[in-house]
C-alpha cells in the first residue's frame, strides 16, 4: 500500500507533541483520505520551473544536514511520475549530503516558489548513479552550456510528497523575475521619452524651442 506523507511523518513523538499542544487528531481525516504518491501535472509543473531546493539528509551520528541545490530553472528532472533526478555537480568537495546517504538513502526535499508562497514537501529515496554507466540518464539530465563539472547522477525514489500552506512564507524575487516585472514600465518610460524627445524637436524646428 502507498505511503502518505503524514504516515511517515507523524511518529509516535510527534503524536504525542501533538497531543500535547492540542492538535491532536486535526489530521484524521487527511490521513484517512487516499493519498497519492504520484506526481501529478501540478506536481511536475510545479518542479520544473525551480532553479533551488533543499535537501536533507542524516548522518550516523543522528545529525541532519540541510544543503541548498541550484541551477538554471529545470536543472530538476522529472524522470516518471515516481522519480525525479538532477546532476550533481562538484561544489565545495565536502560530499556531506553523499555520505550521509550512503549510509541512510531516505531523504527529505523542500521545493520552494517564493513568489507565489508555494511549497512542495518530498520523502524519497536516494540513488546515486555513475553518469558514464548510464548514458540515457546523463543525456536527460547534464545541462549543455551550464558551467559545471557533473559528478555523478542524484536519482531520487519518490516515497510520499505533501503541499504545504503559504503561512509565513515571505515571497522573494529574483534578479530575472524583478526584471520581467519591471519591463512593462521599462517600455512605457522609453515611450515616453521618445514622445518627449519628438515634442521637443517640434517645437525646434517651428522656432519655439
Amino acid at each position: 500500500m502507498a505511503t502518505g506523507y503524514l504516515d511517515i511523518a507523524f511518529t509516535p513523538s510527534v503524536e504525542a507533541a501533538q497531543a500535547s499542544n492540542g492538535s491532536a487528531g486535526l489530521y484524521d481525516k487527511m490521513r484517512a483520505m487516499r493519498m497519492t504518491t504520484r506526481l501529478g501535472p501540478a506536481e511536475e509543473d510545479f518542479i520544473t520551473r525551480r532553479d533551488s531546493l533543499y535537501l536533507a539528509s542524516a548522518g550516523e551520528t543522528g545529525w541532519p544536514y540541510v544543503q541548498h541545490r541550484g541551477g538554471p530553472a529545470g536543472f530538476v528532472k522529472v524522470i516518471d511520475d515516481k522519480t525525479l533526478a538532477f546532476a550533481d555537480f562538484r561544489g565545495n568537495r565536502q560530499y556531506i549530503s553523499l555520505g550521509n546517504t550512503t549510509a541512510n538513502d531516505r531523504v527529505s526535499l523542500f521545493l520552494m516558489d517564493y513568489p507565489n508562497r508555494r511549497r512542495l514537501k518530498i520523502y524519497a529515496r536516494l540513488e546515486v548513479r555513475d553518469l558514464s554507466a548510464d548514458p540515457g540518464l546523463a543525456e536527460r539530465i547534464v545541462l549543455a552550456g551550464y558551467r559545471a563539472i557533473p559528478e555523478r547522477a542524484m536519482v531520487f525514489h519518490i516515497e510520499a510528497f505533501d503541499w504545504n500552506c503559504p503561512q509565513h512564507i515571505s515571497p522573494r524575487f529574483t534578479e530575472a523575475e524583478i526584471d520581467q516585472a519591471v519591463q512593462p514600465l521599462r517600455e512605457q518610460l522609453a515611450a515616453l521619452e521618445a514622445e518627449n524627445r519628438a515634442l521637443k524637436d517640434r517645437l525646434a524646428s517651428s522656432g519655439q524651442g
